[in-house]
């Protein structure tokens, strides 16, 4: 087996997490005069958040611009104004704000383990924004060696031209590349790229997402 040079993570429910959607969901009702059950408030967002991931969505190229971002996901949203009038709309502004997201407590140390390792790091990600300023606020900008984003290479994942020119800026073979994400399509579109693929589980909530399963992958490559 190849050794692991270089790691391409996903960002969001990879390495960070998002803001309490359900938890906007039923404060927005509220505000509005509309009682909703954190159950219920829950349900409406899975419902949503599971139909933004479905080929369909991805295939609308909201990410490859900040207004085409905000006009596709905003009309996913606005399906569930039928439950509450405005929730799309602040939904938008409230949970999709990268700035609003926050690193899972085993980001930074597993991040930190792969830059000991002398393995590189890339994060490759469907966003209209760039990262880097997330990350830097959060004091993780050091450990990565470059930000590849869907709106500035011109395509999205699962294309395999994102994970080739995240590679290239890495200066990692895609043999010896692994991605890591959440996502079996959009991640999982570095297989068609050439390169290995970590699936992370299912995760909810602020708490340690498992990212060790990454560093038992380089290490097994490396000892092989």
């Amino acid at each position: 087996m190849t050794p692991i040079h270089g790691v391409l993570f996903d960002w969001g429910d990879t390495l960070f997490a998002p803001p309490d959607a359900a938890k906007v969901i039923a404060d927005v009702a509220g505000e509005r005069g509309f009682a909703v059950s954190s159950e219920r408030a829950r349900a409406i967002w899975e419902e949503l958040w599971a139909l933004g991931k479905t080929p369909a969505e991805l295939a609308k190229g909201r990410d490859l611009s900040a207004e085409a971002h905000r006009t596709v996901w905003t009309s996913l949203f606005r399906t569930a104004d039928a439950h509450i009038p405005g929730i799309g709309r602040a939904l938008y502004e409230r949970v999709m704000d990268p700035v609003a997201w926050l690193p899972y407590p085993d980001t930074a140390p597993t991040l930190k383990a792969l830059r000991d390792r002398r393995v590189k790091v890339a994060i490759v990600s469907n966003v209209p924004r760039d990262l880097s300023d997330v990350f830097r606020g959060h004091g993780l900008a050091g450990y990565v060696d470059a930000f590849v984003h869907s709106f500035q290479v011109g395509a999205e994942k699962p294309d395999p031209r994102i994970f080739l020119a995240a590679c290239e800026r890495i200066g990692t073979a895609p043999a010896a590349t692994l991605m890591v994400g959440d996502h079996a399509i959009a991640d999982g579109g570095a297989t068609a790229a050439g390169l290995r693929f970590l699936l992370l589980p299912p995760h909810e909530g602020h708490g340690v997402r498992g990212l060790d399963r990454v560093l038992a992958v380089v290490d097994a490559a490396a000892a092989v």
